[in-house]
């Protein structure tokens, strides 16, 4: 049940608490991607602590463009982990050869600014808005399934050394408080990650301070700066190299579809018609220019739509745009304030685990909600569901255990490859294809696109009547500009009389 409809203001003392929930939600991914990022490049603790800062600050700043310019979702924008794997490979290749850190960062903001405008020519030129017609329900059902199926295994919730007790305690307050006891109590339905993550944070706190478990360290708190410098170009002027860039562009594509699905599961959740292809193309156009404003800032990620505050939406029932717009400036504050940003390092892993797995099991269920528009009486269609999934799970996943197992790279078997060989081992082009196969967004989206775009069925049977029927009016959507010029309008008549 939707709360708060996505034009919907409340009051602002509860925005200011909802927008910290938001901010809470997305607390994982965002410390996650520069963490392994730091990692990867060798960074020592003050720079890691910027880049953090870093993330924290474009986040915010291109959740305010999304939501005020571009589709105007409540839906908030942060680092991808679709990018994630681009960058780790450039800096494979740039650590063989003894470059320092700042260097490879360099060159992921090189890529990453390539990458963004890359897509947002895809998105203001109308390409994914065009293969709309073509993606119908049962496309969108495994795309948005595997948003949250893909992420199942993060450290968060999948670490041997996971302290199952506060992961447990975490995700049962949630569910609880959510599901359970939602109708007893207005705070209870609008606040249960909020509530949930505090609780078990005060529970981790305690048995910490009193020596029975070493799950909070508060001491990153006391020795951080006050405020934090946040940039552009902070880590040195860009690079770009050919194949750095290509592989960060395949990267992009998984991430552009991910948030194509992410776009359909919002306006479900916030009771919307599906988005038209404007609201799409602007979205993914805005996506684009968020990417280019991460790379000039030097994240060595991008920007995309956050899952996990999508899955919040369904859970709490509140979609304003007013309530994310809040939490975005939330986060720009914690970027540049030293202290939060320290205190959010403090939370322990296993209660971002229940949190996480709270709002990807969210997830996947509005993934396969929107197959009730589907005749699933047909086969084709229980066959095209079946094998999207299974073939987005599987086929990543063998893609490792074969490098792991045989200690021999992708680019060097495909190589091997007869005929093709010479032209599949070329770098950028090995690099494009495993990224492509190891995501399970792109390899399940394009299974599911291909085959219900081929196998003979009706529209009817497809859903597509259906989803036409639930599709947003064209006119639904006013871009910015247009929006301008029609308050401009307005303004100068309302002067003339």
């Amino acid at each position: 049940m939707v709360i708060y409809g996505v034009d919907d203001k409340p009051p602002l003392g509860r925005s200011i608490l909802l927008g910290v929930q938001h901010w809470l939600t997305m607390i994982g991914s965002t410390i996650a991607i520069p963490l392994v990022l730091a990692g990867a490049l060798g960074f020592n603790a003050p720079q890691t602590a910027q880049l953090v800062g870093t993330f924290f600050v474009v986040s915010g700043i291109g959740t305010l463009a999304q939501t005020t310019i571009g589709n105007r979702y409540p839906i908030v924008q942060g680092g991808t982990f679709s990018m994630l794997g681009p960058a780790i490979a450039i800096i494979g290749v740039l650590a063989a050869s003894n470059a320092p850190p700042e260097v490879m960062m360099r060159q992921l903001q090189g890529a990453v600014i390539v990458a963004g405008l890359v897509e947002t020519a895809i998105g203001y030129f109308g390409v994914f808005g065009r293969l709309k017609k073509y993606m119908g329900p049962i496309v969108i059902a495994v795309v948005i399934g595997l948003i949250g199926l893909a992420l199942l295994s993060v450290g968060q919730i999948t670490a041997a050394d996971q302290n199952w007790y506060l992961a447990g305690l975490t995700l049962a307050l949630i569910v609880l408080f959510s599901q359970y006891l939602d109708d007893y109590s207005e705070v209870l339905k609008l606040f249960p990650v909020l509530l949930g993550l505090g609780t078990a944070y005060l529970v981790a706190l305690a048995l910490s301070l009193a020596g029975v478990a070493n799950v909070v360290d508060l001491s990153p708190v006391a020795s951080a700066p006050p405020i934090r410098a946040v940039v552009p170009f902070q880590w040195g002027m860009p690079l770009f190299t050919g194949s750095f860039i290509v592989g960060m562009i395949a990267g992009m594509l998984a991430s552009a579809i991910e948030s194509f699905g992410d776009y359909h599961s919002v306006a479900r959740m916030a009771g919307e018609g599906a988005p038209n292809r404007k609201r799409i193309n602007h979205g993914l156009g805005m996506e684009g220019l968020g990417n280019v404003f991460a790379g000039i800032m030097g994240t060595g990620n991008g920007l995309t739509s956050y899952t996990e505050n999508v899955g919040a939406i369904g859970i709490t029932g509140v979609a304003s745009r007013y309530v994310v717009q809040i939490g975005a400036l939330v986060m720009i504050v914690v970027g540049y304030v030293g202290y939060f940003g320290a205190f959010v390092t403090t939370i322990p892993d296993p209660i971002v685990g229940g949190l996480f797995l709270a709002m990807f099991a969210q997830i996947v269920g509005v993934g396969l909600s929107q197959l009730q528009h589907v005749d699933m009486n047909r086969n084709r269609n229980v066959f095209v569901v079946g094998f999207g999934l299974f073939a987005g799970l599987s086929i990543p996943q063998y893609i490792a255990n074969v490098e792991a197992a045989s200690g021999v790279t992708l680019q060097a078997g495909l190589a091997n490859v007869p005929l093709l060989g010479p032209v599949l081992g070329i770098p950028e082009v090995a690099n494009t294809i495993g990224i492509v196969l190891g995501t399970e967004i792109a390899v399940g989206g394009i299974a599911a696109f291909v085959l219900d775009n081929t196998i003979p069925g009706t529209k009817e049977e497809r859903g597509l009547t259906a989803w036409e029927e639930i599709t947003e009016d064209e006119n639904a959507f006013e871009p910015a500009h247009e929006r301008f010029l029609s308050n401009r309008g307005s303004g100068t008549r309302t002067g003339d009389d």
